[in-house]
């Protein structure tokens, strides 16, 4: 049996929050979405349960953060290619996302930060698969060796 993955982001609402991920290329499960959660549904093991605030208080003792100003989290998620990482990165911020940051390129990997409206910080990245595999550190030094 595989591992599924839910990672569960707090909303102040819920309808824009379906729209940015679905406009993102995510798409929704209805048998577990209603007027209190949505289904994000990345690929087969991974979820975002997108909760509106007070039912994500439900679920812990502790206050719920406000991701606007307080980071908690850094949810990575890997793309295929560079462009990959610049496409769904430019959909989120016409969706109506924000970029924190500058887009690092480390040449073995490069990755850009997209905030959805709540403020839920999304790493977008892509890794050479030969770095992937060997390390950044001997993936490097092949590189320099071969130059």
């Amino acid at each position: 049996m595989s591992t599924n993955i839910f990672v569960n982001l707090a909303t102040d609402d819920l309808e824009r929050s379906k729209a940015f991920y679905t406009a993102l290329g995510a798409g929704i499960n209805p048998l577990f979405t209603d007027e209190n959660a949505a289904c994000i549904v990345w690929d087969d093991n991974v979820y975002f349960m997108v909760l509106r605030r007070d039912f994500f208080s439900s679920f812990t003792d502790k206050a719920v953060a406000d991701a606007k100003t307080t980071a908690q989290v850094l949810v990575a998620m890997s793309r295929d290619s560079r462009d990959d990482v610049d496409s769904v990165v430019e959909a989120g911020l016409a969706a109506g996302g924000s970029e924190p940051r500058p887009a690092t390129d480390l040449g073995f990997m490069y990755n850009r930060d997209l905030e959805d409206p709540d403020g839920n910080i999304l790493e977008f990245l892509y890794m050479d698969p030969a770095a992937a595999e060997q390390g950044p550190e001997a993936y490097l030094a092949e590189q320099q060796a071969n130059a």
